[in-house]
């Protein structure tokens, strides 16, 4: 948007030109996650359950539990399957609200995109010239956290993604086009996707080429996290706000307590924007601070001191 601007594109036309590039990415990266989940999805399937079995033998008498609850997940899955087939309509209902959504989202980023520039107007029409400034100091530092970080995320799922699908390709493990699926979309979720996605693998991989397959496929999973938290996440997200581990950790079980997975998922961004806030405004306190203290003058000991030294001159 701001290239078309730049180079002499009116602002409606590269806000139109924006969305349909945001259309035809977004609809293209969703339909190649799909198509990869779908297709990989009952190998891998299929895979967890002998994996699972596996466990269960190694296990013993304790495995008889994981063997239990595994015939109780295929049970449900079964069911689950026949409950969608059977809710047609409902299914219906909901792509009806998803499209509906979707449509009005993209024309929400049409106006944002074409009339944005126009918010630090607006705010100062309705604020004071101090109180608007610090508004709109807030919001930059917001965006800017927000979508450095989101930036950052998927360029660095893009990058994972590809590396351990790549191994497991190598490895002759099977579904691993819908396992580095599944390892992209878990970037977005920190240390919960990660592990998650990655336990799949080595689960698949054991399964299919069993105990040294898994640990040659565990391997590519913890080389690319390190390479990741040592080299791809200071380098890439190095300008974003930092959060502490801890926080993130908190911020997850925050978010996905509150709103399930799209908790989860926005939860580090959102919470990434409010320590941005955070900052501006304790950036404004500590000027506030230091122009009270010269509008003051000097304290009490100064003008004391001043003070006693006029009356020793006037002695002599």
């Amino acid at each position: 948007m701001p290239w078309m601007v730049r180079h002499g594109v009116g602002r409606s036309l590269a806000a139109g030109l924006t969305c349909a590039v945001l259309v035809v990415a977004g609809g293209g990266v969703i339909a190649l996650l799909v198509n990869s989940l779908v297709h990989s999805a009952p190998q891998i399937a299929d895979a967890l359950q002998e994996a699972g079995g596996r466990l269960a033998e190694w296990l013993g008498p304790s495995g008889e539990k994981i063997r239990h609850a595994l015939d109780n997940a295929r049970g449900e899955t079964n069911s689950l399957i026949n409950t969608l087939t059977d809710s047609v309509l409902f299914g219906l209902g909901l792509a009806t609200q998803v499209l509906t959504g979707a449509v009005l989202s993209l024309a929400l980023v049409f106006f944002f995109l074409r009339d944005g520039h126009r918010t630090g107007d607006v705010i100062r029409s309705y604020l004071p010239a101090r109180s608007a400034e610090t508004v709109i100091a807030c919001a930059d530092r917001a965006f800017e956290a927000m979508a450095g970080f989101m930036r950052g995320t998927t360029l660095i799922a893009l990058i994972d993604a590809f590396f351990i699908t790549v191994g497991l390709l190598l490895l002759g493990v099977p579904g691993a086009p819908g396992l580095g699926a599944l390892v992209f979309m878990g970037a977005y979720i920190p240390f919960i996707g990660a592990f998650l996605s990655g336990t799949v693998a080595v689960l698949v991989a054991l399964a299919d080429g069993g105990l040294g397959t898994a640990l040659w496929a565990l391997g590519v999973v913890l080389a690319v996290q390190v390479i990741e938290g040592n080299v791809l996440q200071p380098l890439i997200q190095s300008r974003t706000v930092e959060l502490h581990p801890a926080t993130i950790m908190v911020a997850v079980v925050a978010g996905s307590g509150i709103a399930g997975i799209l908790g989860a998922l926005l939860a580090v961004p959102v919470c990434a924007a409010g320590l941005g806030v955070v900052s501006v405004l304790r950036g404004v306190t500590d000027r506030t601070r230091r122009g009270g203290r010269q509008d003051r003058g000097p304290g009490p000991d100064a003008s004391d001191g001043a003070s006693r030294a006029s009356g020793e001159a006037g002695q002599l």
